[in-house]
């Protein structure tokens, strides 16, 4: 392990979200450790984040690789999924500079 991999933090905390809502649902038994593993090697292998200065790949691959099984696992349709994104990113969209960001779920 890196010094770098040590000291490392979540960069922001959607990071942590995914994190505990993987952990959470890993917990509940919604897929297997194994499951999860193979996901998230997969969604790594299609694309390479050596190129990734900023360290942000890591859990973007985490986020691709949680939604994916949660559509597989009938929690959530993609199509649930992206319009949930389209609304949170549109929420962001309106949301001044370090205020939070209000979802308002349909």
């Amino acid at each position: 392990m890196s010094q770098r991999d040590a000291e490392r933090v979540f960069a922001a905390p959607w990071e942590a979200k995914v994190f505990a809502l993987q952990q959470s649902l890993l917990d509940a038994g919604v897929f297997s450790a194994t499951e999860w593993a193979e996901r998230l090697g997969a969604e790594i292998a299609k694309d390479d984040c050596r190129d990734d200065a900023e360290g942000t790949a890591y859990f973007r691959y985490w986020l691709k690789a949680l939604e994916c099984l949660i559509a597989e696992k009938g929690v959530a349709s993609a199509d649930n999924l992206t319009g949930l994104s389209a609304d949170w990113l549109a929420a962001a969209a309106r949301t001044p500079h370090g205020k939070p960001i209000e979802l308002t779920l349909k």
